[in-house]
């Protein structure tokens, strides 16, 4: 495959290929931002990927500003229908953002289309739920043991959204590349509109469509496998020993390019002697997803 040379650092001739997805977003509040999170990483936990969690959501960004003032996050899940969106944002706040101390929870998007919120969890005050409306905006209170939890009817819906936007990152040593991969998901979950969703940004077990079992609809990704080197047709060079993957969803494919773009400058700038000696992306043939990220536009 053809390479570009940015500070040493071998860049694929290649493309992340991404699809089509549902979108949503929510902020969540609490007494202190400690809380906010803590309710936030609860619900967000179990969404690397949709090919078993059936949503992918991360913490998109701390909040300046939120509807009652307190400390807040907001949090974006992805899916791959409105339907399933729907259960799992219902599911998900009903047990993570409800349970969680001194919680609220409100729209972080906006949209035509809605998705229910507390119009789907009222039901849990068990008939003591009050309705109270602000404006344009519609809230539930529902008493709980701390006192009530307030959460607004709906949330906006996007068919926009964009996942599976990726990076591969080839190192000459696990640490090395772990080091550089972690400085890269650092700067790209700054990214607004984009989440990392596998733990800390990073996945080392990209996979492949399909498997020798039947049962699989996913494996693992063999041709970067480095202990697979000389069993299999490997796309590893000979100086490569570890490869670990960055996958992006965003609200936007502008939001996926741009965290590309900085993970792209962020890798590159550290040089080869401090982690990465080559940087590809992931795709099927630019037959299954119709939003190709080029390694090289992005160079730019």
């Amino acid at each position: 495959m053809p390479e570009l040379i940015r500070n040493g650092v071998r860049i694929d001739d290649s493309f992340a290929e991404a699809f089509d997805m549902r979108a949503t977003g929510l902020i969540i509040t609490a007494d202190t931002l400690h809380w906010a999170r803590q309710a936030a990483l609860s619900m967000t936990g179990f969404a690397t990927s949709i090919i078993a969690c059936g949503v992918e959501a991360g913490i998109d960004a701390e909040c300046d500003t939120t509807p009652d003032g307190r400390p807040g996050v907001r949090v974006l899940l992805f899916a791959g229908s409105t339907a399933e969106l729907q259960k799992q944002l219902q599911n998900r706040v009903g047990q993570c953002v409800l349970t969680s101390a001194g919680s609220a929870c409100y729209a972080g998007l906006e949209g035509a289309e809605r998705l229910k919120l507390g119009d789907a969890l009222r039901y849990f005050a068990d008939g003591w739920q009050i309705s109270k409306r602000v404006g344009e905006r519609h809230f539930w209170r529902l008493p709980v043991m701390d006192g009530e939890f307030i959460c607004e009817g709906t949330t906006g819906l996007t068919k926009s959204a964009v996942g599976g936007g990726n990076l591969l990152l080839l190192g000459a040593s696990r640490e090395a590349t772990l080091a550089t991969a972690e400085a890269a998901a650092h700067a790209m979950a700054r990214v607004p509109g984009a989440i990392l969703p596998f733990p800390g940004g990073i996945v080392r077990s990209g996979s492949k469509v399909g498997s020798k079992y039947k049962a699989m609809i996913a494996s693992t990704n063999h041709a970067y496998c480095p202990t697979l080197r000389g069993a299999v047709a490997s796309a590893l060079d000979p100086d490569i020993a570890s490869v670990l993957e960055i996958v992006i969803d965003g609200l936007s494919p502008e939001a996926v390019a741009e965290a590309m773009r900085v993970g792209l400058a962020t890798c590159i700038a550290r040089g080869p002697e401090q982690g990465v000696r080559r940087i590809g992306a992931g795709n099927y043939g630019g037959k299954l997803g119709r939003h190709h990220f080029h390694l090289k536009d992005l160079l730019a």
